[in-house]
């Protein structure tokens, strides 16, 4: 059976809220709340920092929780729903499809940001796919209550804009990479990028399958340069664990 998108089954549910004006939510407080709480995740929010207790409690009433199965699509190609997605919980994938059909992934997010940002930075979610990693728990916020929330704290649209132009830029040079350079080069890039900033230099929780998606390849593609760099003794293979051995060497190639 196809799993329905979280889009089309939040459809008919009413936009926008009626309740505590955000004017009046101005007395900074400090927040004393449990780390499981819909209060905690949406003080970890990247665009939500610092916020006052107020105006989360604000946000906590004036949002929907979500569960997105791995697999299930959070929004796809087509679906209109103006909304911001606030990830706690999981991993999502934004992605599109060549014209023959493979995946090129544009970015995979991890907890305590948000997606869906396209039709708010004035361009549309048309053509791509969310897509949940693994089991993911969502907020959703409405466009008119994100709006409201802007009105009264502009750092939020100042955050949002400066985290949505990162993506951009992100996405166009995955799409560079895929148009002028080949497989080894872009897995390379790839895995670099992958582990940047991490100190044991170990990927985990990647398939081939992932990986070949990141890049916009077929597995068993992926899986021939993975085996090169093996042989070179640029990294170390393990069942979803690849160890960095060698980032010069990947350095290399990802120039090619």
């Amino acid at each position: 059976m196809i799993r329905r998108s979280v889009v089309d089954l939040l459809r008919g549910l009413r936009g926008g809220h009626d309740g505590q004006s955000l004017a009046r939510a101005t007395t900074p407080s400090i927040a004393r709340f449990g780390p499981d709480s819909k209060l905690h995740h949406l003080s970890t929010i990247d665009i939500f920092r610092d916020l006052e207790l107020e105006i989360l409690q604000w946000l906590e009433a004036h949002t929907t929780m979500v569960t997105a199965r791995r697999g299930q699509h959070v929004y796809m190609p087509g679906e209109t729903s103006e909304a911001l997605f606030l990830l706690k919980t999981g991993r999502v994938r934004i992605y599109r499809l060549t014209a023959d059909g493979k995946k090129l992934v544009l970015s995979t997010l991890a907890p305590h940001t948000f997606f869906g940002d396209m039709p708010l930075a004035g361009q549309r979610m048309y053509g791509t796919f969310a897509e949940a990693v693994e089991d993911s728990f969502i907020c959703v916020l409405g466009r008119a209550d994100l709006e409201r929330l802007i009105q009264t704290r502009p750092q939020v649209a100042i955050r949002l804009l400066d985290i949505v132009g990162g993506r951009l830029l992100e996405a166009e040079s995955v799409i560079e990479d895929f148009a002028f350079k080949g497989v080894p080069a872009r897995l390379a890039t790839l895995l670099l990028r992958l582990s940047a900033g991490a100190d044991d230099r170990e990927l985990t929780d990647y398939t081939h399958q992932d990986l070949a998606d990141m890049v916009g390849t077929y597995r068993e593609t992926a899986t021939q340069a993975l085996d090169g760099f093996k042989r070179g003794g640029l990294v170390e293979l393990g069942r979803k664990r690849i160890r960095i051995l060698n980032r010069d060497g990947l350095a290399a190639i990802a120039k090619r």
